[in-house]
């Protein structure tokens, strides 16, 4: 059943103009004889015939008439239809899950919180905002690893962004590997897509130093670079003395302690220069939800969309009715003469 009625219209409404003639026409019919012979078919309709209580064949010669005026009127079905002819990007977001990732220097609505908690719904927020785009995702800590290849399905990509947590890989702070599996992620991409992407690029969010990995940020950063593949780095957490949870062997939180945290900006600033990126500081949750917000509108395409409507003719089907019952009216006048003169 359709229900998109403001989707129908009349491309010639006058034509129900047409219609105000049929209360005319039964107001004549009740003053002569004889009927009138604006519509087809009057002229069986003698006035003994509507005495006798045989009105079906002049209901039906009524109902022709409307169905056909209405008909006139062409009723039609407007679909409209878009489309985008501009191409979108590959990107990579790789995070950083090491042990600092826990420190509790930032805060949402007045709380504290730690460094991963604050990312995630800014992640999330980035990833819808990018509709048009393929997004993978790279965790990494004493390694990297892939999360979620490129993917268009940005609802499912949004829930991997909830599972991640510090103690999914080692700990540590691979850099340089984390920016070479997410090289080789892009660069698989567009060979299944060939030329059907505008560009690629990565986002690196991390808070420290590298310490891990069988390769150094810059050697990872020149594989982008050698791949025309630009890296937005952004230093998450405060250059200071921090507060982190104390667990057991189980995991489990048992207290707090303080430690200093090191970021290295030096290496994510020439990182993002050499990629011909962008180096972004998020010192707090607001700073880091304005470097993705940045990030989304430094590579972004405007989209060209067309748009065009297909119109579905639907006179046809009155007519035809209209069509049908003035055939039956006719073939029932003629049954009711045959009865009169019997």
């Amino acid at each position: 059943m359709i229900r998109d009625w403001q989707n129908f219209r009349l491309d010639e409404p006058l034509w129900l103009l047409a219609l105000l003639i049929l209360p005319l026409v039964i107001w004549l019919r009740g003053r002569h004889s004889v009927a009138a012979i604006i519509l087809p078919f009057s002229g069986a309709w003698r006035r003994h015939t509507l005495a006798s209580g045989r009105k079906l064949p002049v209901f039906l010669a009524f109902m022709a008439t409307f169905i056909a005026i209405a008909a006139l009127s062409r009723p039609q079905y407007i679909t409209t239809e878009r489309t985008s002819k501009s191409k979108g990007y590959d990107i990579m977001l790789a995070i950083d899950l090491s042990g600092s990732m826990e420190a509790e220097d930032y805060f949402i609505n007045g709380k504290r919180s730690n460094r991963l908690a604050a990312t995630k719904p800014v992640l999330s927020a980035f990833i819808n905002r990018r509709e048009n785009d393929r997004i993978g995702l790279i965790a990494f800590a004493g390694r990297a690893y892939t999360v979620a290849p490129l993917s268009f399905n940005h609802e499912w990509l949004a829930r991997q962004t909830e599972r991640l947590r510090v103690g999914l890989v080692e700990d540590g702070t691979a850099i340089g590997d984390a920016l070479a599996v997410a090289t080789s992620r892009l660069l698989e991409g567009a060979k299944e897509r060939a030329g059907e992407r505008e560009g690629a690029f990565i986002v690196l969010l991390t808070d420290g130093m590298n310490t891990a990995g069988l390769m150094e940020p810059m050697e990872g950063a020149k594989l982008a670079m050698d791949s025309g593949i630009p890296v937005y780095t952004i230093a998450a957490g405060k250059d200071e003395r921090a507060r982190l949870p104390r667990r057991n062997s189980k995991g489990e939180r048992i207290g707090s302690t303080v430690a200093y945290l090191p970021i290295d900006l030096d290496t994510l600033k020439r990182i993002a220069e050499e990629t011909d990126g962008q180096f972004y500081r998020a010192e707090s949750s607001d700073t880091i939800s304005k470097a993705f917000e940045s990030i989304d509108e430094s590579a972004k395409i405007e989209f060209e969309t067309s748009m065009y409507s297909i119109v579905t003719e639907l006179f046809p089907y009155p007519l035809y009715l209209a069509a049908g019952l003035g055939a039956l009216s006719i073939f029932l006048s003629i049954l009711t003469r045959k009865e009169a003169f019997a």
